[in-house]
């Protein structure tokens, strides 16, 4: 592998959800060592560090000491301008989707374009990924399992999404192409829809005490569209200039 693909994977990011056996961290970050990932992110873990999460990295114990111990979804992926969830349930509301192998290549084209950072969500062992945890997502990984057994171990659908990365990487000539305006960021993304509710709110649009998918979906909707900062900024913008259109309007009544 090139250091350019190399340099490439060091901006992928492996974030493990409120994991519940520590053995599962270890083994997680012995599948990223092996296929030249170092990024793990650790959202709530049960029981982290953990002796038993050591044993079973097996020489990957850097990657462990090295590890971001967060408590939310938002801090771990505030960084990233694509979020990829890994799910197989299906939703209430549809989201993009792709098989590993498809996604991984499509990974590789995202930092042809120059762009940011990629999180990579794994969810607990049990329940996998929740729906607001989804909601922080612009599309989702399946790895095609058999139809009459589909459990999947934690760390061997790490050790399978790590391999298609390498592999989608591995001998790619990514030529990447000047971005002026790069993606925006899911902290960025989050003050939008902060600001987007509390504008519906004013707008008599969304009844926040019965607010169903209306904001789920939005999400998902703007997720698909990958804005911008410049673009964020300029709905961000337009929401201002209507609030304070209606709030002009009000105080001259």
């Amino acid at each position: 592998m090139d250091n350019q693909s190399k340099r490439m994977l060091d901006r992928i990011d492996f974030v493990l959800v409120e994991t519940s056996h520590p053995g599962n961290i270890g083994s997680s970050a012995r599948a990223m060592k092996t296929m030249g990932l170092k990024n793990l992110s650790l959202v709530a873990p049960k029981v982290f560090p953990s002796t038993e999460a050591e044993a079973l990295a097996s020489g990957a114990t850097d990657l462990l000491q090295n590890a971001r111990v967060v408590q939310s979804v938002e801090e771990a992926v505030a960084a990233a301008d694509w979020v990829v969830g890994t799910s197989s349930r299906a939703r209430a509301v549809s989201m993009p989707t792709l098989d590993v192998r498809e996604a991984a290549h499509q990974m590789a084209d995202h930092f042809a374009a120059n762009h940011g950072e990629i999180a990579i969500l794994f969810g607990p062992e049990r329940t996998g990924l929740t729906n607001h945890c989804l909601d922080r997502c612009h599309q989702l990984i399946t790895i095609p399992t058999s139809e009459s057994y589909a459990s999947l171990n934690l760390a061997a659908a790490v050790q399978i999404v790590a391999y298609e990365l390498r592999l989608a990487f591995n001998g790619t000539n990514i030529v990447a192409e000047s971005s002026q305006y790069p993606l925006a960021t899911a902290a960025e993304m989050d003050g939008y829809y902060q600001h987007l509710e509390q504008a519906l709110v004013e707008f008599d649009f969304l009844d926040r005490s019965n607010p169903k998918l209306l904001m789920r979906r939005l999400r998902r909707l703007y997720n698909r569209a990958k804005p911008d900062q410049r673009e964020i900024n300029i709905l961000r913008g337009i929401l201002t200039a209507a609030q304070s259109h209606k709030n002009n309007k009000k105080n001259n009544t």
